[in-house]
């Protein structure tokens, strides 16, 4: 890895642990959402010869890394930890950079990430069986968890280090190797990953990277015969395809995909605080996060209440290059992404729904992907603003005249990941808990998840495991159930 121009950084491969050239020939380029005059990274797309050669890679380090004392495992991890901690800067700079974000929600990802990784490398400690009293005299029964092997790892472009590293370090814990495929818009902070942990001494073929197209690269992975899981985070319509592919191999999967999350405000005093809550949950990283809250669904009386807040706190919002510290909201990753959010902008208006806020691109701020903070209100659940995963700055509110039509409202969704139910009536609360269809239901707060707590959703927000936590081994090793004789 190297620089190919000015500012631009030369990603390639890493198989065996060498950096290979690949000779496709293939270069994209990624531009800095922020000022698109300025190219981030200089990408190599992979063959289908270089992603089988790096999943043969992984497959002959497993015959020792599987062997590792879990200790030592650990050791590995920490050691990476620790050089991710000297290099903070350099990797915040970069992750703004390459994807956009602020540079203060830049050092929070890290800081989540190391949260993360030392918990999940301690979990090389935990990887505890059971012993069972047998039906017959003279027998022992026990179980034990032995790793799977190979896993590909694919993951997505808004949180280009906590997400890999939320896949790679539970493997790698686990004693299975990876083969690692970066989102390509942010390809460069796949391969800074890997020089942290090549720093760190990581042995060669533990952990490979493959940069390139999910068509290519990814099918060829999931379709391996020595891949022996595969853990994904995406959008729904990707994972589905991994999922029958994996599917036709009978081997497991761990999908994270969608979501269009429900912040609930009912029966609630404090609505300014529910709303801080709420933009910190729909703003960050403009938006495009699995967990942000697209929809709120609050009681009728309170719509005006509600609405005249968040425009009072959207106004203080400061649009911007993420490298300033003055900037809370950055630009969008992409011209894609940024037409998305103008294509659903127009939607919600030819549905009635009425813009309260934003809506347009920024006036003063100029050459990059910028898009305001957007709110609409009196929007009806079965518009597709209310249903539909934007991945963007876009807030729906929608009325409701019970308890009953909220928690029906935060149902009407094919996804089920997170929700947020701000209410002081204890009943309400339980109700949310035992009713809404959603993997992570936040009472009185945000959708913060916890670097020790399992993450996941229900319906077609998830598949697999929870990551995370204690269930991240139920994907990551297989089960073994020993039966042995005194005699």
């Amino acid at each position: 890895m190297g620089k190919a121009q000015q500012t631009a950084i030369q990603v390639n491969n890493y198989i065996g642990g060498r950096w290979v050239a690949s000779e496709s020939g293939e270069i994209i380029q990624r531009e800095n959402p922020a000022k698109t005059s300025e190219i981030v990274a200089v990408v190599t797309n992979a063959t289908k010869e270089e992603t089988i050669q790096a999943v043969e890679s992984a497959h002959e380090a497993f015959q020792t890394w599987s062997k590792v004392p879990a200790v030592k495992r650990a050791e590995k991890i920490y050691n990476v930890i620790d050089v991710l901690e000297r290099r903070r800067q350099e990797v915040a700079e970069l992750l703004t950079r390459e994807m956009g974000k602020p540079i203060k929600e830049a050092h929070g990802e890290i800081t989540k990430a190391i949260n993360e990784a030392r918990y999940s490398a301690g979990e090389a400690l935990r990887l505890t069986g059971e012993t069972l009293p047998s039906e017959r005299a003279g027998i022992h029964v026990r179980t034990i968890r032995v790793p799977k092997g190979v896993i590909a790892a694919i993951s997505p472009w808004n949180f280009p280090l906590v997400t890999p590293l939320r896949k790679i370090v539970p493997a790698l814990a686990a004693g299975n190797t990876v083969v690692f495929k970066p989102a390509t818009v942010t390809a460069a902070m796949g391969a800074k990953i890997i020089e942290l942990f090549e720093e760190a001494g990581l042995p060669a073929g533990v952990l490979n990277l493959i940069v390139g197209s999910g068509r290519s690269v990814g099918n060829t992975l999931v379709s391996h015969p020595l891949v022996k899981g595969v853990t994904f985070t995406g959008s729904t319509a990707v994972g589905s395809g991994i999922y029958k592919l994996a599917a036709e191999r009978l081997i497991e999967v761990q999908l994270e995909m969608g979501g269009k999350n429900a912040g609930i405000i009912y029966d609630y005093p404090d609505v300014n605080g529910a709303v801080d809550q709420i933009l910190a949950a729909a703003f960050a990283a403009s938006g495009q996060r699995c967990t942000s809250i697209s929809r709120i669904v609050v009681q009728r009386s309170r719509v005006e209440e509600v609405t005249r807040a968040l425009t009072e706190k959207l106004a203080q919002y400061v649009i911007g290059d993420g490298m300033s510290d003055k900037v809370n909201m950055g630009p969008l990753v992409s011209q894609d992404q940024l037409d998305t959010v103008e294509q659903y902008v127009r939607i919600g208006l030819e549905e009635g729904a009425v813009l309260a806020a934003g809506g347009k691109r920024p006036s003063g701020v100029n050459g990059g992907y910028y898009y305001e903070p957007t709110v609409f209100t009196n929007a009806a659940p079965d518009m597709r603003i209310a249903r539909e995963e934007i991945f963007g700055p876009v807030l729906v509110v929608i009325p409701v005249d019970s308890f009953d039509e909220a928690v029906q409202v935060a149902n009407n969704s094919e996804y089920g990941l997170a929700v947020s139910c701000f209410t002081h009536h204890m009943p309400y609360a339980e109700q949310a808990v035992e009713e809404i269809e959603t993997g992570m239901i936040h009472i009185n707060n945000g959708t913060i998840s916890e670097s020790h707590v399992p993450f996941g959703g229900l319906k077609h927000s998830a598949v697999g495991p929870y990551s995370i936590g204690s269930t991240g081994k139920d994907f990551l090793t297989a089960l073994k159930v020993v039966y042995s004789s005194s005699k």
